[in-house]
């Protein structure tokens, strides 16, 4: 495949998730969020960027809904919509059945209007992500939010539940299992509608941010490659789990320097395996932790990075 890719920078560190405006006078333009709590208008050409709002939070996916807003899970302070022209925020929910939520992570806006999302952990928050995920908890939970503002757990049990996308005839929605390396299909309409499968296994990392992309495919980010200690520790006892969580930062496991992002079709056939090797096209970039492919563009975001990054196929 031959490509271009660039890095954006943006003012503050941890470009999440990326959206790009389809339509009205931002069309073209890509949304962030930052660990600072602020969003983030940046230009198709990567040239000007601006703060269009701040959540008081920390912001992580980000979406579009029906009438230009965006919709915000924010990992403090839950499901919001944010009108990208005035800066105002709304908040959504922040409960699951009476009880707050500690990690609100991705969504996807269905054309009816319901926002399905996700709660990586009932037990850790996001500054305490690798708490989670070591200690393979499995509190992680898909959710809808009806448009009549009802919020429902559809699944649960999750291996840190993350990103979600809904298929091009929104027959299914998928979340991904950061833990289980996998993205977990839920059936909403036809013969299967309830049932619950997989759309890809024995992912070669740890899946973060997914989204469906104007070809119609399933974008799929590969935060980090597949680290056989991680994968030991995650079969371990419970009480080797937590010891290891306590060890100083510095000496434990750190996501490897990746840039890789996977495209499927609705029958969960990988279509494009995008890897770009340490070092390629002169940056450091790593840690894709979210993907938006848009006319053949392929935008990327960080957990970590002070900046977006795309890719021109």
């Amino acid at each position: 495949m031959t490509s271009r890719f660039r890095v954006f920078p943006v003012p503050g560190a941890g470009a999440e998730d990326v959206v790009v405006a389809t339509s009205g006078p931002d069309e073209g333009a890509v949304f962030t969020g930052t660990g600072d709590g602020a969003i983030l208008r940046v230009s198709h050409d990567g040239q000007k960027v601006d703060r269009v709002a701040h959540t008081g939070g920390r912001p992580l996916g980000i979406e579009l809904d029906l009438d230009g807003r965006l919709v915000v899970c924010d990992a403090h302070r839950g499901l919001l919509r944010v009108d990208p022209a005035s800066g105002a925020v709304e908040a959504v929910t922040d409960s699951v059945r009476g009880t707050r939520m500690v990690f609100c992570n991705n969504a996807a806006v269905a054309s009816d209007g319901t926002v399905w999302f996700s709660d990586s952990s009932t037990r850790y928050g996001v500054e305490r992500w690798k708490d989670d995920f070591v200690q393979n908890t499995r509190t992680g939970r898909l959710l809808r939010l009806s448009t009549d503002g009802t919020v429902e757990v559809v699944l649960d049990g999750l291996a840190f539940a993350n990103g979600v996308a809904l298929s091009a005839a929104e027959d299914f929605v998928c979340v991904a299992e950061t833990g289980a390396r996998t993205v977990v299909r839920r059936w909403l309409t036809g013969n299967r509608a309830g049932m619950r499968d997989l759309l890809c296994s024995g992912l070669p990392g740890y899946p973060d941010n997914i989204a469906r992309g104007s070809d119609g495919l399933i974008w799929v980010t590969i935060a980090s490659p597949v680290d056989p200690l991680v994968e030991r520790l995650q079969s371990g006892p419970m009480a080797l789990r937590r010891m290891v969580t306590k060890i100083p930062e510095r000496l434990q496991p750190k996501p490897q320097q990746t840039v890789r992002v996977q495209a499927y079709d609705d029958a969960g056939t990988l279509v494009h395996d995008v890897d770009v090797q340490p070092g390629e096209h002169g940056t450091a970039y790593h840690m894709v932790t979210g993907v938006r492919e848009h006319d053949g563009r392929v935008w990327m975001g960080s957990l970590h990075e002070p900046a977006v990054a795309v890719l021109d196929r």
